[in-house]
């Protein structure tokens, strides 16, 4: 599982890869675009979770972010000058609706992002829409959030109205980014908002969610004509800690939560048995009807993919009675997260085998590092560049194979607000400078400028 540098790596070249394949950036509405109180926004969980001290490592918000709700031209200007095709975008959910959900949504937030789309689709850049990357309108959590199935609905009626204002120019739509942060991060360990630690309430979060998708998925291709829809899932490939049978078993049994419990119900097998019957009164409440909703055919399989996970039986530990332990001696980035280009190889295989989507993309994938920004301005984030460079070789390797990988989307354009851990993390292919706002493409984005030009 080690990977051992070195210092030539084989040839590659954008034409490696079909014409049509789709090379973008990725970004979330809380993350970059600031203007929290701007056209009638209302308030979101995460505004709420960012003012109670102690939430976040560096006591931050996303108030101001990378102000991308006032700076979006020049945004928008550094993803076309890159060479990509496609922008991965999410539509704040209490920019639309304030409380939730209405009678008649908040026009300047349709309108921003109308403005927003059509700056895209000028520059080239084909819009790719996530319904729900976490900011729920801190209304609809006062109300129960995810654990209450009126938030499914109202979700629905969210959706119909944003996918009629923009499906005339947005075809690709994402109805959720990774549900498991929503439900685990966000309910069980308390790191993520609304910051509760409750495992049957994650669970029935994670469903309801799940059900919310399938339930969307009518209303897009209703109001879309030529609609592509699907879900981002974050996705780990596992690898037991030893080969001893109790921590093959534990690894067994942490797919079956971490991955099988998403990737299962999406493709019609309902929830995975051998998980259910550990949870045992901790199992979600499931209507009748809600795993054939969950199962509503997708055009593609999205997957946001950073690192392996190593797995050990913990008895006692948890309900999976499982820990996740870190492998010795393995490169790391910057968050202490495992660099396995091979684990991308591995977790693809695995999901074109077992399930068979038609269409993947890899929605969103990326490093943190620490930039270092020379006398000249320049940001030498040689590390950053090396890990791109080193996933977009495995993704080659993985279009050989046949597994029907679409598009890459690189996390992130812009340097962000990085949930609970502010703004301690980087992930940018673009460097900001949070004080002044100026914007300047790191050496990672060059290397992707000169790969997606051409020019390597």
């Amino acid at each position: 599982m080690t990977n051992t540098r070195t210092n030539d790596l084989p040839p590659l070249k954008r034409s490696d890869f079909a014409p049509d394949f789709r090379w973008g950036c990725s970004t979330s509405s809380y993350q970059i675009e600031g203007a929290v109180h701007a056209d009638g926004r209302g308030e979101s969980i995460w505004d709420r979770f960012c003012a109670t001290p102690g939430r976040i490592r560096d006591g931050s918000s996303g108030a101001v972010a990378c102000d991308h709700y006032h700076r979006w031209p020049q945004d928008l200007d550094m993803a076309a000058s890159l060479g990509t095709n496609a922008y991965r975008f999410s539509i704040a959910w209490p920019r639309i609706f304030p409380s939730g959900r209405g009678r008649v949504p908040n026009q300047k937030g349709l309108d921003f992002y109308a403005r927003l789309v059509d700056g895209m689709l000028e520059r080239g850049l084909e819009p790719w829409v996530t319904l729900y990357h976490w900011d729920l309108p801190q209304a609809l959590q006062e109300q129960g959030g995810w654990v209450d199935r009126d938030t499914v609905a109202a979700f629905v009626e969210y959706t119909d109205v944003v996918s009629r204002h923009l499906g005339d120019r947005v075809k690709h739509w994402i109805t959720h980014n990774e549900p498991w942060c929503t439900a685990f991060i966000g309910n069980y360990e308390g790191a993520h908002a609304p910051g509760l630690k409750d495992f049957r309430t994650a669970l029935q979060v994670c469903h309801n969610v799940m059900v919310s998708h399938g339930l969307a998925i009518p209303v897009i291709r209703r109001n879309v004509a030529d609609a592509k829809v699907g879900a981002a899932l974050s996705l780990h490939p596992l690898y037991p800690a030893s080969a001893s049978a109790q921590d093959v078993a534990a690894t067994l049994r942490h797919d079956g939560l971490r991955n099988r419990w998403f990737l299962d119900p999406l493709h019609g097998r309902g929830y995975p048995a051998d998980v259910w019957n550990i949870l045992g009164d901790k199992a979600p409440v499931v209507q009748d009807g809600d795993l054939q909703i969950i199962a509503t055919p997708t055009d593609f399989l999205g997957v946001n993919y950073y690192f392996p996970e190593v797995v050990a039986d913990a008895p006692g530990q948890g309900v999976m009675a499982t820990r996740v332990v870190d492998s010795p001696n393995v490169e790391r980035t910057a968050f202490g997260w495992e660099v396995s280009p091979d684990g991308m190889v591995a977790l693809l295989s695995r999901v074109a085998t077992d399930y068979q989507p038609a269409v993947i993309y890899l929605t969103e994938n990326g490093s943190s590092y620490e930039d270092v920004v020379s006398s000249n301005g320049e940001i030498d984030d040689g590390e950053r560049r090396r890990y791109l460079e080193r996933h977009l070789l495995a993704l080659r390797e993985i279009v050989a194979k046949g597994i029907p990988v679409k598009g890459y989307f690189a996390w992130s354009l812009l340097d962000n607000f990085e949930w609970a851990e502010g703004y301690l993390r980087r992930f940018g292919l673009t460097h900001v400078d949070f004080d002044t706002q100026q914007r300047r493409l790191k050496l990672s984005g060059k290397w992707y400028r000169s790969f997606l030009k051409g020019e390597l």
